[in-house]
């Protein structure tokens, strides 16, 4: 539990402004309101305070003067997560790292970026292109996400499957421990002695320290790549494709699905043309020599016809492939456009489950009287399922938040997991206790504790404490049990 702070806000306030210039450290409530959530918009929660800091020095001595008086600490990049991982603590500061936008420094020859935590992904890669280079991982929200966050979460993206997540692209953190103390985790190398807390770092969602630098790894653009755009007529025949083609010794570049509904809007807002009729769209890139890739697009254009596709379509140009790839990254927002609101999900999945997970959505889908559109990181399982509701009907934000968590605990069910790049945050914090036992739980919160014995990172999101487990086990899961005073919409 998070102790009790020892300060007013006042007084904290004055406390940071001996540092911080005083525009920012921002402490009325007009000025606190953009940040009361980040991308999951459902959970809201005003901070005591916002700093935004410009130099690590002054990072260093924000956590040195909220150690000392018992003040909560929430870590915020651009606030894209769709978690609840960046949702302020009432009683806590939102520490705002929107200034830390530099790239400090590109290595074409070690192929590698130094990085501050609020440069933008897409960033990355612009710059890092006059060398022939680029950064693999590509979330959807790549223009607007920022590296820290990517680190915090471990984003994934469209290309994750073949050049994987963040975790598996990083070569090393500079951070800031609860008490202020500078450390460094990783190296210039490609392995170091003792053990991986690069990896623990990467996707600890706040919990283990501030994140103040990044080094990432840097590829090589491919000679070449085309995307094969593939229409079916039944979500359960794109599913069987997913697995044929990984079965076949095809590693794509991506491998991403659409349903009907995502089709729909994406196809109205990107006008790429997806085939409005299927009830299911595979996005199939293969990258590489120009003759490696003929010989797996004319692979993959086959075995897409024998698993039942009634439309195969290949780029022809990088402009016809931007497009086909810009329908697919603008869905979530697109679906905007079918539905006064969607809740958006994230589990992962065996691949060979596919097909079984998605009809039993589409079954999940009547019981519960809410449409869901379906968009997601096939090749690698990464279901993001959009529930599409209207917040001013009462009771359908309850029964998202229901049909939400069964669609989880399904993942969970066939062996999968609760998040694939989103993280816990608030949203699944429960479901954590469905994935994992007592003594695994403990686990996590023995790292917890050795990391921040006071409990003061983040608190609430990521790890439920034994107590919260216990008592989410005692009791049946129903939408009721959410917070009023941190939800909204309902």
């Amino acid at each position: 539990m998070t102790a009790t702070p020892k300060i007013s806000r006042d007084e904290l306030a004055r406390k940071l402004r001996e540092f911080i210039a005083a525009e920012y450290v921002i402490s009325d409530e007009e000025t606190l309101r953009p940040y009361e959530c980040d991308g999951m918009s459902m959970y809201r929660e005003l901070p005591l305070l916002v700093v935004l800091p410009e130099t690590v020095a002054q990072v260093q001595q924000v956590m040195r003067v909220c150690h000392q008086q018992g003040v909560p600490v929430v870590a915020r990049g651009a606030a894209t997560g769709l978690s609840a991982g960046a949702m302020p603590h009432a009683d806590g500061v939102v520490l705002s790292l929107a200034k830390f936008n530099r790239i400090l420094s590109i290595d074409p020859l070690a192929r590698s970026a130094r990085l501050q935590p609020g440069v933008r992904n897409l960033a990355i890669s612009e710059e890092a292109a006059q060398y022939g280079l680029y950064y693999a991982p590509d979330p959807s929200s790549q223009i607007a996400c920022t590296i820290g966050g990517n680190v915090a979460e471990n984003s994934g993206g469209v290309h994750c499957l073949k050049y994987g997540l963040t975790v598996h692209n990083v070569l090393s953190v500079e951070m800031v421990t609860v008490d202020g103390e500078k450390i460094t985790i990783g190296t210039d190398g490609l392995d170091s002695c003792g053990m991986d807390l690069l990896a623990l770092m990467t996707g600890s969602e706040g919990l283990l320290g501030i994140i103040t630098e990044v080094q990432v790894k840097l590829l090589p653009k491919p000679e070449k790549a085309q995307v094969v755009m593939a229409g079916f007529d039944s979500v359960q025949k794109a599913g069987d494709a997913v697995g044929g083609i990984i079965g076949h010794g095809i590693i794509p570049g991506g491998l991403e699905m659409m349903d009907g509904y995502a089709i729909t809007a994406a196809e109205d807002f990107a006008q790429a043309g997806y085939p409005r009729e299927a009830s299911a769209v595979l996005l199939c890139e293969v990258d590489g020599t120009s003759e490696e890739v003929q010989e797996h697009i004319e692979q993959t254009e086959s075995l897409f016809r024998q698993f039942g596709a009634t439309t195969v379509r290949t780029s022809q140009s990088e402009q016809e492939r931007a497009l086909l790839w810009k329908g697919r990254k603008s869905a979530f927002p697109a679906v905007g456009r079918i539905s006064p609101d969607y809740y958006c999900m994230d589990g992962t999945i065996p691949r060979r489950h596919l097909a079984h997970v998605l009809l039993e959505m589409q079954k999940m889908s009547e019981r519960f009287g809410l449409r869901v559109a379906n968009v997601f990181h096939a090749g690698d399982g990464n279901l993001h399922p959009l529930i599409l509701f209207d917040a001013n009907v009462p009771g359908e934000f309850e029964r998202t938040e229901a049909f939400g968590s069964a669609i989880l605990e399904l993942c969970v069910e066939v062996g999968g997991c609760i998040t694939g790049e989103h993280g816990v945050g608030v949203e699944k914090i429960r479901q954590m206790a469905v994935q994992f036992d007592d003594r695994e739980l403990a686990q996590f919160n023995a790292l917890k504790e050795a990391f921040d014995p006071g409990g003061t990172l983040n608190p609430g999101k990521g790890v439920p404490t034994l107590r919260q487990c216990q008592e989410y086990r005692s009791i049946e899961r129903k939408p009721e049990s959410t917070s009023e005073s941190n939800r909204v919409g309902a």
